[in-house]
């Protein structure tokens, strides 16, 4: 309260709050193709990602990508593809929204990046209140020379702050 000449008057401060509302879903699960000997490359697309992200002003996120090694069996060396060949690229934007400007962490095939660190997948600022991306992003799996039939399985994860 501020005390004035005519008696007490409110005083009122709004404040935008820092804290965004972020949200992000993902696919279950992907499946890459069967290989046959001597392929030395696999790759599929692994489903629609969407982010949205809110505020009341200026909302934007940064979403990255990470993965584990896959393996099969009981992992061995022979049995598991390091992180390092599995590669990313998040290709455009299949859909966006609200007044945003959206950029991919790798647009094309040319520039995918190897996961054997955390990459960006994608990253998004607007004006007001609420935007979202959506990007069907493709892995490409280098199959080392040594590594041996079976089902492999690891997990590409996707978060968003």
């Amino acid at each position: 309260m501020v005390a004035g000449a005519g008696g007490l008057a409110g005083l009122v401060l709004l404040t935008a709050s820092p804290a965004e509302a972020i949200a992000i879903t993902v696919p279950a699960s992907a499946t890459l193709p069967n290989a046959v000997t001597g392929t030395p490359t696999l790759s599929a697309h692994l489903g629609t990602v969407t982010v949205t992200a809110g505020g009341l002003v200026a909302p934007g996120f940064t979403a990255t990508v990470s993965a584990t090694v896959f393996k099969t069996g009981a992992g061995s060396a022979n049995e598991t593809i390091e992180k390092s060949s599995i590669s990313y690229w998040s290709g455009p934007a299949t859909s966006s929204s609200g007044l945003s400007s959206t950029q991919p962490g790798q647009l094309t095939a040319l520039v995918a990046q190897d996961l054997s660190v955390a990459r960006p997948a994608f990253s998004g600022t607007g004006l007001l209140l609420s935007i979202s991306a959506s990007w069907n992003p493709t892995i490409v799996v280098t199959l080392p020379s040594a590594v041996i039939a079976g089902t492999y399985s690891g997990t590409i994860t996707h978060s968003a702050a």
